[in-house]
């Protein structure tokens, strides 16, 4: 606790109620502010961007420049995990991700952990270097995508509404299974390796949980989450760590009860009211304003923000959007935001 004294954002996750809470949002590096776009105009790749340590520094800081946030987030993308096993990963404009899908037990032959660390050492090279460049008071957020979402990118072969193809072959289970348990061991080593270069806490995105039924969600939501957890515990104990299953619903309490997770970010379809009541007294929730309320901005968006400051700044509590922060979102809204949070 002595190193994080001094950054809210640690406190909170230490189950402190901190006045005023600690902000960061979901994606505050990105789209929505100029600085970012001048500097991703100039590389076509999306991924080389996320493998250059001097662009992902460069655009980790620049929302801390303009905002002062209370929290750092490694810029990266889930997908670097299946392109470091040996899936074709790429980025189309237009499209997003596009990948060689996985739809079979023999198709994983092709995938291994053999090389994982050597094709992610750029990303731990960003990690070091973020840790010695942020301010004094902000903490380093590491994160990596959780197995299940990881896995419908990988089966899809991109992005999909319904992730028929990944539900269908996780009920059928032949290889489903295997999958997971690659994606687990991935995820676990490279979250791990994340804290070894100077991540103080680490985050799990697991998008499309809410797509589950209650037994789906148990067995490739909850059971991975619980395994990574432990694994970073055992290496790291006092790293914390916050899951994300969007889309949870009334799942979110068995999420936080049988996962072990430090923290939890909530969606804005939760009550900020129940979150308070069921899940505050387990863990620190993080949430979950309606990123399309920045967009508008104003009065609207200023009572959602106020809101849900009157529903959790009772207990352990990270400000933070329901989902990232969208393109189109007024950068000057985003400063009201923080202004609001830090009672202006």
């Amino acid at each position: 606790m002595n190193a994080g004294k001094n950054k809210t954002y640690l406190r909170a996750l230490a189950g402190e109620a901190v006045t005023p809470p600690p902000v960061w949002l979901m994606r505050q590096a990105g789209r929505y502010l100029p600085e970012y776009r001048e500097l991703r105009s100039g590389v076509k790749n999306f991924l080389d961007f996320c493998y250059t340590p001097d662009l992902a520094v460069e655009v980790t800081l620049q929302p801390l420049r303009r905002y002062g946030f209370d929290a750092a987030i490694l810029f990266s993308d889930i997908l670097v995990i299946p392109d470091a096993l040996g899936q074709k990963v790429a980025f189309r404009e237009g499209e997003g991700p596009v990948l060689t899908p996985i739809r079979s037990a023999d198709d994983l032959k092709g995938l291994g952990m053999d090389r994982l660390h050597d094709h992610l050492a750029p990303v731990y090279e960003t990690v070091s270097r973020l840790a010695s460049s942020i301010p004094e008071t902000t903490a380093l957020i590491g994160f990596a995508g959780a197995p299940w979402t990881v896995a419908t990118y990988m089966v899809e072969g991109r992005g999909s509404k319904d992730h028929a193809a990944a539900r269908t072959w996780a009920f059928d289970g032949d290889g489903f299974a295997d999958l997971i348990t690659l994606l687990t061991d991935a995820t676990a080593e490279y979250l791990i390796r994340q804290a070894d270069h100077g991540a103080e806490a680490l985050q799990l995105f697991d998008t499309w949980a809410g797509v589950l039924s209650p037994s789906q969600f148990g067995r490739w939501v909850i059971e991975p989450t619980a395994e990574i957890v432990a694994r970073i515990k055992a290496a790291h104990p006092d790293i914390p760590v916050v899951g994300f299953p969007r889309g949870a619903g009334i799942m979110y309490e068995t999420f936080v009860r049988e996962t072990g997770v430090d923290g939890v970010s909530i969606d804005n379809s939760v009550p900020p009211s129940w979150a308070a009541r069921v899940l505050q007294p387990m863990c620190t929730v993080q949430g979950n304003l309606d990123n399309m309320s920045v967009i508008a901005g104003g009065p609207a968006m200023e009572a959602e923000v106020r809101g849900i400051l009157a529903a959790l700044s009772g207990g352990p509590f990270i400000f933070n959007l329901g989902h990232g922060i969208l393109p189109e979102t007024p950068p000057q809204n985003v400063a009201r935001l923080v202004d609001i949070v830090r009672g202006a």
